[in-house]
């Protein structure tokens, strides 16, 4: 039973709404994973589409708090249970044609904008208002509900919010490992839905017990009198809108360095998220037990909020700051220094889960986390004083909250990560802690003035970008010929290795090579020479060039487009050409003939009308990421209607699945490497090897002898495709490889 409750009727009925409320956090968090990757096929993969689809999804439901919160005071407590349930069966409702609203409707003219743009941001709002100001509006109802006397205000809301958080971990948990794996993205929104149908009718149920007949203004419990708010609710809700832009900033932030440092897949964020909520969620209900016994909670709150900004950076200092040859530590410091990576999701060795997935986030902002969720339940226990307008006051709370969410959102994702990096923006945190400080400082005296110092110690002890993203990749510091560069879109670094080699990696995942060879020159000059005129050639995906270059090897091609997401990627090769002789690369950005454009490949295609001879996929894991909208059948049809008349595309193969979903929109394929790269047209393709081996003749004062032995290996090996496998295609919405579903 939830803690210290005045009567057994009353335990039982929080108790019940807190699971309610558990189902419906569940399912929310379940919906925005969803909703996420279906909207950012809207308007491309990227941190600047998520930051506005996180913004759009949060400034729903700080709408729907405030509504909610304002409505709340206008009912009893029997009809806000009996809105609570109607909102959780419209969620669902919602969610479970949301597959169709997103996708089949939505996409097809949301795909033709362009990205980033404020048209965009503008439909993902119009998108999301609907369900998430629903979701926004579940709290106040709830709270006004089940909250009878004044006195147990903080604990009530406290444990129903703790409930939901927990919950909330449960579904970011869920939606990578269970449910889209085996169902896909439409029956992971279809299970959430029945979560949300469960707590609504739950709620009707409740609302039909005895326990809830409860008169609306029977006394609070003999001898309680609780005392007005000693603070304005004014000060309350600016501290809360701050916390709220803290809060998300470092979310933001504690997930590109877990992203680099992991060297993520596309399990990664769901079990980070799943652990930020289950901290937040942890410290509430601990909270919980303590409520009653605050006799500051604006102290309490003040002090949660310094201490959360100097324990997230002395982890960083830290993790920087402790020698690399550390017992324990140098494993992660090996680990950064390799190109390859853990492909979490495919195997579950327990040395590289628990090092990477527990022990780094737990170091990383376990404490700060439980921190935040404890705050929470202190704000309840010091802005009520009467049962009326819990509601409102909590709607009105979380609505400040989530504005400052949003503006964290945005001005990191959009603005401070591309003009100051990871480093300088966490710098600015601290900083910014010196409100709360001085508040403190205010009301409290010295105490404060103690914590402000400890803020700006940590803030000037914080290393710069290149520091941070030296030590997590594997560099050490004498090694000072390794570049490193990031903006709001990703970090890049290039290094030296022992074999003379130089290794590209993109947020801390091995990406490419230099000097240029293998299967990248494969993946540009085979397709290459195979068109018999490829003029006009597109590449998804630059690199470190290498595909593009080899691609660029006929005298008739006019022109190479290069689409690429991560714009750190050309700054890095331009610095890098200027102390290398890598004459590959030095050709590639001298090519006239070469254009390089920063935006998301995919919507491209679709958005523009421009058509291509030969199209090239560059190679990417099918663990990462958003892998699977480059591996999806919809993804090759969009590339098969850019292609001219005779035209071809070119893809890595890293999976029986992908070949048989390439086979299932293109006819005629030629496959090499034993199928590792495929070639495929919607018209037939003669298997011309001796026509092919005189171009690739032609341009071998281009590649090199070398490269062109390399390539000519593989065209002695290519056949025509006699996949004629049975294997579930990769879609959009059922990414099988890339959730490695059963």
């Amino acid at each position: 039973m939830p803690w210290g409750f005045a009567s057994r009727a009353e335990s039982k009925r929080v108790f019940l709404a807190g699971f309610l409320f558990f189902l419906s956090g569940t399912a929310a968090l379940v919906y925005q994973v969803a909703w996420q990757r279906i909207l950012a096929l809207h308007s491309g993969v990227g941190l600047y589409s998520v930051a506005m689809i996180v913004a759009a999804f949060m400034a729903g439901l700080g709408l729907g708090s405030h509504v909610g919160g304002q409505a709340s005071t206008r009912v009893d407590p029997g009809r806000a249970l009996l809105l609570f349930a109607t909102v959780e069966l419209a969620i669902g409702a919602f969610g479970a044609l949301s597959p169709l609203v997103y996708y089949d409707w939505l996409y097809p003219l949301a795909s033709e904008l362009p990205s980033p743009s404020f048209v965009g941001g503008l439909l993902h709002f119009l998108a999301l208002v609907p369900p998430t100001t629903l979701m926004g509006m579940s709290l106040p109802f709830l709270v006004r509900a089940m909250v009878r006397d004044v006195g147990s205000a903080g604990r009530t809301i406290g444990y129903l919010y703790g409930t939901n958080v927990l919950g909330a971990a449960v579904g970011a948990m869920a939606a990578p490992w269970l449910l889209i794996p085996r169902w896909g993205i439409p029956g992971a929104v279809a299970a959430a839905a029945v979560g949300n149908a469960v707590a609504g009718l739950g709620a009707l149920a409740l609302r039909g017990g005895k326990e809830a007949r409860l008169d609306d203004a029977a006394p609070p419990p003999s001898g309680e009198v609780h005392a007005p708010p000693r603070h304005p609710f004014a000060l309350w809700l600016s501290l809360y809108a701050l916390s709220g832009f803290v809060a998300l900033s470092l979310e933001i932030l504690w997930f590109r360095l877990v992203d680099v440092a992991v060297k993520s897949t596309a399990f990664t964020f769901g079990t980070v998220l799943a652990l930020y909520l289950l901290g937040s969620a942890a410290g509430c209900l601990l909270a919980v037990a303590q409520v009653e016994r605050l006799r500051q909670p604006l102290q309490v709150f003040l002090l949660c909020q310094c201490t959360i900004l100097v324990l997230a950076a002395l982890a960083v200092i830290v993790l920087v700051h402790v020698p690399a040859r550390t017992p324990f530590y140098d494993w992660f410091f090996v680990y950064w220094g390799a190109y390859r990576f853990f492909p979490f999701g495919r195997s579950l060795d327990l040395g590289y889960v628990s090092r990477l997935y527990v022990v780094f986030p737990i170091f990383l902002f376990a404490l700060p986390t439980v921190l935040m969720g404890f705050s929470f339940p202190a704000l309840q226990r010091a802005v009520h004083d009467e049962a009326r307008t819990s509601g409102r006051k909590v709607g009105a709370l979380q609505a400040a909250n989530i504005v400052g969410c949003v503006a964290g959102s945005l001005v990191v994702g959009l603005v401070s990560l591309q003009l100051l990096g990871t480093a300088g923006t966490l710098r600015l945190l601290p900083v910014l802690g010196l409100v709360f400080a001085g508040v403190g400082f205010w009301h409290y005296g010295r105490l404060y003035a103690q914590a402000a110092v400890l803020l700006v110690v940590v803030a000037v002890a914080l290393p710069d970008n290149e520091t941070l993203w030296r030590r997590l990749h594997g560099v050490l510091p004498d090694e000072r010929r390794a570049l490193f560069e990031e903006d709001a879109t990703g970090v890049v670094a290039v290094a030296p290795e022992a074999s003379g080699r130089w290794r590209l990696a993109v947020n801390g995942k091995g990406n490419s090579w230099l000097p240029y060879g293998g299967v990248h020159t494969v993946l540009g000059a085979l397709p290459a020479v195979i068109h018999p005129q490829p003029r006009a050639v597109g590449v998804i995906g630059l690199g470190s060039g290498d595909t593009v270059w080899a691609a660029s090897c006929r005298r008739e091609t006019e022109t190479v487009t290069v689409f690429e997401i991560s714009s750190p990627q050309p700054r890095i090769l331009r610095r890098l050409v200027g102390q290398t002789e890598f004459r590959g690369l030095r050709a590639l950005l001298a090519d006239p003939r070469v254009a390089v454009r920063l935006q998301d490949g995919r919507h491209a295609l679709a958005a523009e009308e421009a058509t291509f001879d030969l199209l090239e996929t560059d190679a990417i894991w099918p663990e990462s990421a958003y892998s699977g909208n480059l591996y999806s059948q919809e993804f090759f049809a969009a590339c098969a209607r850019r292609l001219r008349a005779g035209g071809i595309l070119c893809t890595w193969a890293p999976t029986p699945r992908v070949r048989a979903t390439f086979a299932r929109v293109f006819p005629h394929v030629i496959e090499a490497g034993g199928g590792v790269v495929l070639v495929g047209s919607l018209e037939p393709v003669a298997l011309a090897r001796d026509a092919w081996r005189a171009r690739l003749a032609a341009a071998e004062a281009y590649l090199g002898p070398v490269r062109t032995r390399a390539v000519l290996a593989w065209i002695d090996g290519c056949a025509g495709s006699t996949d004629a496998t049975n294997l579930a295609p990769n879609r959009d919405l059922y990414p099988r490889d890339e959730f490695a579903s059963p």
